[in-house]
């Protein structure tokens, strides 16, 4: 099953709670309370859940902690997750970010290793990955779906936020369990992926269920299913279940 989730990290052997006032102590050996400035939080690109998830988290910040957030967006999240580790060791620097930040070291050389350079403060979203289509698809069903995509083998692409992203990862994990061939076409960001989707640039794609939300109330895309094994929330109506025993409805 492929979720997409949203975790707050900052770099190793730093552990903020948020709202609270944590004591740290300068080089000179004087304590002050934290925060003494403004904070970051950096994430990818934006338009994109983990954007929406971090400026939700810095407007909470700014408003309870007396001290500016901003939210740093950037292109990938080896540039982020590099950035972070690199960062100093005092708070200031925080990282949201999804599963790539683990997913990234697998698939390619990264300058930082995710258990020893990162603290996770908190889990700060969960949600199921919901296949799109756009409207111009003539399929109903993922059924459908897959009857299609074996008659126009190698012909019908899908929106990837970047290799090795959560999205990019339901669409392979589909590809070997329904036996089709579809394309990964890799953007810069989920906002890109999502708008390569909706000017019919791809013909579907894997998307983070909020990130999609409104295209499906607007018709300007249509949803097949969930990977999760009960309907969601966002459209329990007309969505597949996906994912039921290890095969795809």
């Amino acid at each position: 099953m492929v979720r997409f989730a949203v975790v707050m990290y900052c770099s190793a052997l730093v552990a903020i709670h948020a709202g609270s006032a944590c004591s740290q102590t300068s080089s000179a050996g004087s304590v002050s309370i934290y925060p003494v400035k403004p904070i970051r939080i950096l994430t990818t690109g934006v338009g994109g859940a983990t954007d929406f998830a971090s400026r939700l988290i810095a407007q909470g910040l700014t408003e309870s902690m007396g001290q500016q957030v901003i939210v740093d967006n950037r292109a990938s999240a080896a540039i982020t997750g590099d950035v972070v580790a690199k960062s100093p060791r005092d708070g200031y620097t925080l990282l949201m970010m999804s599963a790539s930040l683990w997913i990234s070291p697998l698939l390619q050389d990264t300058s930082y290793d995710p258990v020893r350079d990162f603290s996770p403060i908190n889990l700060v979203a969960t949600s199921p990955t919901i296949l799109v289509v756009h409207p111009s698809m003539p399929v109903k069903s993922v059924r459908e779906l897959i009857v299609l995509a074996k008659s126009r083998s190698g012909k019908m692409n899908y929106a990837a936020a970047q290799i090795g992203s959560t999205n990019h990862l339901a669409g392979e994990l589909f590809k070997s369990m329904a036996r089709v061939n579809i394309v990964a076409v890799p953007y810069k960001g989920s906002a890109l992926a999502l708008n390569a989707l909706l000017t019919g640039e791809v013909q579907l794609s894997f998307a983070p269920a909020g990130s999609v939300t409104g295209q499906l109330k607007s018709g300007r895309l249509k949803a097949l299913a969930v990977t999760s094994a009960q309907p969601s929330v966002f459209f329990p109506r007309h969505a597949d279940r996906c994912i039921v025993r290890g095969a795809w409805l």
